[in-house]
């Protein structure tokens, strides 16, 4: 972060400043007492378990120079706030807002936020490597592993630029109406990615048009003059074109004709990795422009994934030709997300448990019956799909016939809230053992320790809270680790 002294962060929050008002604030902004380093500030977050005020001592400990509160410390130098993850948002805008006016000598940044139903991580993931070589060092691009999406970790990502910055790459998610016009107001976007109207988190939203129009945010969001790069393939999302200030420009991507980026003679290889032809429309006298992709990433859905941050990058400045290159080289970074491990005794598994909604288990099933094809056994080792309201049930079971018309050879379903994939296969047709419901993880990592064989290809996914990324990490690592202590 910039620097700040007390005063100056007690100013952009509207806090009461209890400590010297010239401490400077000269390392990172953080909510875990155990990052705390020379300079830090600390923001005490009340939680359900624990309260981050009550290792704000700690924290000055190790060197932070100052506390975010919603109450005076005795002893600490504190800002006090009504509300402290409020006061973090302000902060960050505040930060931003310095950094875009060009403060210190910077660079002013520009901003790319991505939302959407399914896929916004590893669209910001492939963006941040679009966008590396651009800014010309890791100090100069922002672009955070994993899924900083929300009230508290955007904020925390926000206010890691600096005057070296050139490009913010940020990620929002929502649960409901107002959460991206919220985190949008943090951080206007210089260009905005809107991916997919689907229906994860729909138990929050109530419905589907909700979704849309929480997703429909970020075309309002943008700042005056900038891009909101929209999927044509998704209606609703096409028809937030509409939306948009007369200073916007819209661009869209996807597979049909009318896109502005998409894609063309799509194929998929033995290794569930799409490849396909980049076109690029140009106004004016331009014409098109072509470029060949090879993704490294696993699942065909990623190709949706590839066009929308290629349709950014291509605004920002970079050349087709580049954009296809460095698309064909990107890699999967945040954990979790169709990560495949080749286990050392020939099983292959894919690890995409870090969350799930039915459009993303669909995908990831289909991705699973392309890798095992005719000559290996599929696995499916399936945990529940959350915060979908009443269609919970009905949205479980369809998932369960798919594997069955998929011809998926084995179920694995885990848990009491993923049950009702269990009863659909058995509804669709599944018989025996094709299809087996265990209670826990551990009963599933039992069975599958003791049942999976050479050239299976074995597939993980459930909702975050199902926490079946600790059984992806064992199945993933635990023969090489066997292996090792031999």
């Amino acid at each position: 972060m910039i620097e700040l002294t007390a005063a100056q962060v007690a100013a952009a929050v509207g806090g009461r400043l209890h400590a010297d008002p010239d401490v400077t604030v000269t390392g990172a902004v953080i909510i875990d007492s155990r990052d705390a380093g020379p300079g830090a500030l600390f923001v005490a977050l009340p939680g359900e378990r624990v309260d981050g005020h009550n290792f704000a001592a700690a924290a000055v400990a190790a060197g932070a120079t100052l506390v975010l509160a919603s109450r005076e410390l005795d002893g600490l130098p504190t800002v006090v706030v009504d509300d402290p993850q409020t006061a973090l948002g302000e902060l960050a805008r505040h930060v931003l807002a310095t950094v875009r006016n060009g403060a210190d000598g910077a660079v002013a940044p520009k901003v790319v936020a991505v939302t959407g139903s399914v896929g916004k991580t590893t669209t910001k993931d492939l963006l941040g490597q679009l966008l590396s070589p651009e800014a010309g060092g890791e100090d100069a691009i922002i672009f955070p592993q994993g899924s900083f999406n929300n009230e508290i970790g955007l904020p925390l990502t926000v206010l890691r630029v600096t005057a070296a910055t050139r490009y913010l790459v940020l990620e929002m998610g929502a649960d409901r109406v107002g959460n991206i016009a919220y985190l949008t107001r943090i951080a206007p976007p210089d260009v905005g990615v809107v991916l997919r109207v689907g229906v994860a988190h729909v138990g929050h939203f109530g419905s589907v048009e909700a979704i849309a129009k929480t997703k429909g945010e970020m075309v309002s969001g943008v700042v005056d003059g900038g891009t909101v790069v929209l999927n044509a393939d998704d209606q609703r999302v096409a028809e937030m074109a509409s939306q948009a200030a007369p200073t916007t420009t819209v661009q869209t991507f996807g597979t049909i004709p009318s896109a502005d980026v998409r894609a063309e003679d799509v194929t998929v290889d033995p290794a569930g990795r799409a490849s396909f032809t980049l076109r690029v429309a140009r106004a004016g006298d331009a014409g098109e422009q072509r470029a060949d992709v090879a993704l490294q990433l696993v699942g065909p859905h990623h190709v949706s994934n590839a066009l929308a941050a290629a349709t950014a990058a291509l605004r920002l400045g970079v050349p087709v030709a580049e954009v296809a290159k460095r698309l064909s080289a990107s890699a999967a970074l945040s954990p979790h997300r169709m990560a495949v491990t080749e286990r050392p005794d020939g099983v292959t598994v894919i690890d995409d448990a870090y969350n799930a909604n039915p459009d993303s288990m669909k995908a990831a099933l289909r991705t699973l019956a392309v890798m095992a094809g005719r000559t290996r056994r599929s696995v499916a080792v399936l945990g529940g799909m959350h915060e979908l309201g009443d269609g919970s049930r009905a949205a479980h079971d369809e998932i369960g016939r798919l594997v069955v018309r998929l011809n998926i050879k084995q179920l694995v379903v885990v848990g009491d809230d993923a049950y009702h994939i269990h009863e659909g296969a058995m509804q669709e047709g599944s018989w025996g053992s094709e299809s087996i419901f265990v209670p826990d993880l551990n009963s599933a990592r039992t069975m599958l320790d003791e049942s999976l064989e050479p050239g299976d290809v074995v597939l993980v996914k459930a909702s975050h809270g199902a926490n079946l990324a600790e059984l992806g990490d064992h199945l993933s690592m635990v023969k090489t680790v066997e292996d090792n202590n031999k």
